[in-house]
């Protein structure tokens, strides 16, 4: 049995509880089904034998050597036949260097602010929703599941206002991508019927976030809304979708999920019937506004920190995510921080392995 939640009042709207930190769902899609694997624990990185990238960092010049061995991209050796996670995006335009000793080692422990930014996630889902059993038995039925959490958790957004924990899906510059959007609203005013998406983020200390921090919160938000609106505006590209994720349309849902589906108001034989639903679903809502929601909250006791609201900017937002698959696809090496955000090394816990911070203990 598999526990998904359902949304408040009393309907069953299962809609998945997925921190800052965890794998996006389609991510755990395929191995949860082949390995019995609760869907709601997302995927862990595979943990490479390989050795770490032969680039090195000439403390002489500060430039980056290739290395003379050709390997694979990190998207065909970590991702394969998986989507990007949009926690994958972030934590690359955070610091790329550890984003490749995360693939290559492994996520290090999670942290207690880690794990109270999880807990505070779930507190504000359990708000809204509330956890069902579904058995799963393949990876066509966890997301004939998913695409049920979507359509229950929008109709809540159109009717009540607010909804939250959506799963998005999309097809980005070439590579599939993924996420869960923590919130989204539908304004007050009266005028505008366009969603705000929204994100809560908890700060261990009553301090501001830094301008990094922003950037990074400010990313993730514009590619939950890429992904939204692409979701919305265009044809999803069910053929593409099927093929690079090995599934099968006319695969037979099983009388347990038939029935789950059945009891919620839709009638489905296949896992292409509540693909259909899905896409119904999609040119039914309208396009999420430009304006953007950042909330921050101290982790003691949830008090407000401050509420940043900014606007999406396209051209910034593809000039970033062609910058991050540019790494993911092999193109180049990862960068390091910039001298002015150096600081973040002082967080990392691969900081003593790292060439950058070797080279320059040693200057």
């Amino acid at each position: 049995m598999h526990s998904f939640p359902s949304a408040a009042p009393r309907q069953e709207l299962p809609v998945e509880v997925v921190s800052d930190e965890e794998m996006a769902f389609i991510d755990a899609a395929l191995t949860a089904a082949a390995a019995g694997a609760r869907p709601l624990v997302s995927s862990t990185a595979h943990r490479a034998a390989a050795q770490l990238s032969c680039a090195t960092y000439s403390a002489a010049g500060g430039d980056i050597e290739d290395s003379p061995v050709p390997r694979r991209s990190l998207l065909a050796r970590f991702r394969e036949r998986r989507a990007l996670a949009i926690t994958d995006i972030t934590a690359t335009e955070w610091c790329e260097k550890q984003m490749e000793f995360v693939l290559e080692h492994g996520k290090p422990e999670r942290t207690e602010a880690m794990k109270a930014g999880s807990e505070r996630h779930a507190q504000l889902e359990q708000a809204v929703v509330e956890r069902v059993e579904v058995t799963i038995r393949s990876a066509e039925e966890l997301w004939a599941v998913k695409f049920i959490n979507f359509i229950m958790g929008t109709n809540q957004l159109m009717f009540e206002g607010m909804t939250r924990e959506i799963p998005v899906i999309g097809f980005v510059e070439g590579s599939w991508m993924v996420g869960i959007i923590d919130e989204i609203r539908m304004p007050i005013d009266g005028i505008s019927f366009q969603p705000i998406l929204v994100d809560t983020k908890t700060r261990v200390r009553p301090t501001i976030p830094s301008e990094a921090q922003k950037r990074n919160g400010r990313l993730q938000l514009m590619c939950y809304k890429y992904l939204w609106d692409s979701l919305i505006a265009e044809k999803f590209p069910a053929e593409n979708f099927f093929s690079y994720f090995d599934l099968d349309p006319n695969y037979l849902l099983s009388d347990n999920v038939k029935q789950y589906i059945s009891s919620l108001g839709f009638n489905a034989k296949t896992f292409e019937d509540v693909l259909k639903y899905f896409e119904a679903t999609c040119h039914t809502l309208p396009q999420s506004g430009e304006s953007l929601l950042l909330r921050y909250e101290l982790q003691s006791d949830h008090s407000l920190l401050e509420e940043y609201q900014f606007t999406c900017d396209a051209r910034w937002f593809k000039d970033q995510i062609q910058e991050v698959l540019s790494f993911w696809q092999g193109s180049r090496e990862p960068k390091f921080v910039t001298e002015e955000e150096r600081w973040k090394c002082s967080f990392c816990k691969f900081a003593s392995k790292c060439p950058m911070i070797a080279s320059t203990s040693s200057c």
